[in-house]
Parts: C-alpha cells; structure tokens; sequence
C-alpha cells in the first residue's frame, strides 16, 4: 500500500482499563475509498479501536495517524475537525429537536461567522445559512427523511433515529466515517435500507467508511476488505471471501453463527 491509499494508519495500539486489555498492539490501515469492516465477537475490542481513533480514548501504547498526521493525543473535537465523523452503538442524539435541527448540529464544524454577523444577520452569515441548509437538503433528500424532517428525535422510532444519527455524522462531510453498529436492534427492512444508505454515501460522496457491524450478511455484501479482532488482537485481515474461509476466524466467530 502506498502512502497516499493510507488514509489512516493504526500501528501497535494498546489499551488497558486497569488490569483489563482492551487492545494488544492492534495494527492496520485503511486505504482512501474502501469500505473497511472491522469483525469480531462481543468484547473483541471493536469500538475501543473506534474510540481510540477519535480521541475518545488515549491509547498507552502505540499511534494512530490520520492523512499523515498523528492523532494520538489530539482531542475529539480537533479529530472532528481534520475530517473524522462518527456514530455510535447507543444512539447520541438531541432527543428535545426535530431531525432537521440534529443535521444542523451536525454542521458546527463548518461554522465560520462570528457572533456579531450571526446576530446582524447579513452578509457572510446569510450566505453560511444558505449553505447549511442545502447541505441539509440534500441528507434529507439522500435518506428519504422529508417524512420526519420537523418530527421531534425523541418520539421518532428506534430506526429512524438511527438514521437521522447517519445523516448528521454524514452532513459533517467527512473523509473517513466510522459507523458503530448501524444496523444493531434494526428489523430486516431497515437493516436493507441501512445498507443501501451507507453505500450512496460511500458512492456518490467518495467517503471512506469503517463499520463495525455482526450482521455477517451485511458486511459480506458491502465490505471491500475485512479485520477480525478476538480479545483484543488481530487475527486475520482480508477481502470478504478470503475471511468467509479463513478456519482461524470460522473457529473464533464465524462458527458461532
């Protein structure tokens, strides 16, 4: 892999929580514009790995470079920042705002106006407003969302709300988008909608995507390449099909299904 298909590079990460390893030196790239999933059995270590890119979590050991840059020790909002957006397993919404004020929140990044232009109203703020709200559009349009645009998040049912998670991780405009079980509590029609949601993303915005995902269906049909973490480690690495028959993952997760 050459140093421009890396867009982020996890090299030798530990993680411990007290006597617990969460993390045994975890390496592994993920190349500009695949779809990247990362496997594995509950407690393998998955969404600390997410964490750690983030900046949620501080790594004892190891290094996490993002476009060249070392992200390490950088906190979460300067990761936001450089292009890194997310979702989560339990869902990290405004409950008390509609869905159109939850995608707005997602564009705080993009927030250039002091608050005296915001306040007069003119000018450079009008022209950021414009902008925002066609950013937002264009989700809602993407996802089908028009329905529950003005609909308050905490009434909205549990796929839905998962949706309007997506669509604010998304309006971010990314570089690289973690999605933390996506899927996990949805039914099977939402679990295909997830799915071709999450690959117009990955089509039409050109957005690298790293998913943590136990629908093994799922990750099959939208994956370009996959890691398998079992206590911590990596175990294996490779396209769907060389996963699908490698006997060290059929015997730590596969097998269970």
């Amino acid at each position: 892999m050459t140093e421009d298909q890396a867009i982020l590079k996890v090299q030798n990460v530990s993680l411990n929580f007290g006597g617990v390893q969460a993390l045994i030196g975890v390496s592994f790239e993920v190349k500009r514009g695949e779809v990247l999933a990362i496997i594995g059995p509950n407690g393998a270590g998955k969404t600390c790995i997410l964490n750690c890119v983030n900046g949620f979590y501080r790594p004892q050991k190891g290094d996490i470079f993002f476009e060249g840059q070392r992200i390490t020790r950088m906190p979460s909002h300067k990761i936001a920042e450089l292009g890194i957006a997310r979702t989560f397993q339990q869902i990290e919404l405004y409950t008390h705002l509609s869905a159109q004020d939850n995608l707005m929140a997602g564009r705080h990044i993009h927030f250039k106006s002091g608050m005296l232009d915001g306040a007069l109203y003119f000018g450079k703020a009008h022209r950021e407003e414009i902008e925002h709200r066609q950013a937002i559009e264009e989700i809602i349009d993407l996802f089908d969302m028009e329905a529950i645009r003005k609909k308050v998040v905490g009434f909205l049912p549990y796929g839905q709300r998962k949706l309007v998670e997506l669509g604010r991780a998304v309006v971010m405009e990314p570089k690289l988008l973690l999605l933390d079980e996506p899927m996990a509590g949805m039914n099977l029609e939402e679990k295909e909608d997830m799915a071709r949601f999450i690959l117009d993303i990955w089509e039409l915005k050109a957005t690298t995507i790293v998913l943590i995902e136990h629908d093994m269906g799922v990750v099959m049909d939208i994956a370009n390449r996959i890691i398998v973490l079992d206590f911590g480690r990596r175990i294996a690495e490779g396209t769907p099909s060389e996963i699908k028959a490698n006997p060290v993952v059929i015997s730590a997760y596969l097998g269970q299904e």
